[in-house]
């Protein structure tokens, strides 16, 4: 299948979970993971109509960046060294892997100096695993408490990233809890708390049904 016809499936397949549990599919953003794709795929995969793409490291987006043709929007979705936070605050447009408090203290830095804001979501670890980035549950109000004692970063919502698993159905319960946490969490949140990045190419499905907003798909896009 080309890649034009695997995006086609991808959306028939969102539409699909959404409308199952009342979404509207339009709210959903596909995000289009180019960590192991080329810049000829990536430009075929904005032709096609790929509006959001997502990097894995700042090095790898700093090549790639350039050379595509067409506007879209940049996430980062990979873990971010606090000595790569000046290229990222400057190169994407939502960082999704916002997961230690010396992260938010640089990214605060470095934001300031360019007098503009960090758009951000927070990285949970919901699953425990220690193979897995992110804060606790337990950890999010502190870490929240801090961005909003800074004036240059905005927290948008949550990431997490589940267990890999033949059966969807089990990291169901881990996207659930993610869900939870982000509703419980925009009681004191201004309209910015807005994004659920969770589900991946072989359980977005299922991510959807339980209320992402952003599911992150690399394989099933770019696969022969």
């Amino acid at each position: 299948m080309s890649i034009a016809e695997n995006i086609e499936k991808i959306q028939c397949g969102v539409m699909k979970a959404a409308l199952k549990v009342g979404r509207d599919p339009e709210t959903i953003k596909i995000i289009a993971v180019t960590k192991y794709t080329g810049v000829e795929q990536i430009n075929e995969a904005i032709r096609a109509g790929v509006k959001e793409i997502a990097e894995n490291r700042v090095q790898d987006a700093l090549v790639k960046f350039p050379l595509l043709n067409g506007s879209v929007t940049k996430h980062l979705i990979g873990t971010l060294q606090t000595n790569k936070v000046k290229p990222a605050v400057r190169e994407f447009d939502l960082i999704h892997s916002v997961d230690r408090m010396e992260l938010v203290e640089a990214l605060e830095k470095e934001a300031s100096k360019r007098n503009c804001q960090v758009k951000c979501l927070i990285q949970l670890n919901i699953s425990g695993e220690t193979t897995k980035h992110g804060i606790g549950p337990e950890d999010l109000k502190t870490i929240l408490d801090k961005i909003n004692s800074y004036t240059n970063i905005t927290p948008m919502g949550l990431m997490t990233i589940a267990p890999f698993t033949d059966d969807p159905e089990q990291v169901r319960p881990i996207f659930r809890c993610l869900k939870n946490l982000f509703s419980e969490f925009a009681l004191t949140r201004d309209d910015n708390w807005r994004y659920l990045s969770m589900g991946m190419s072989h359980d977005y499905q299922v991510a959807v049904e339980e209320g992402a907003n952003m599911v992150r798909i690399g394989t099933a896009i770019f696969k022969d």
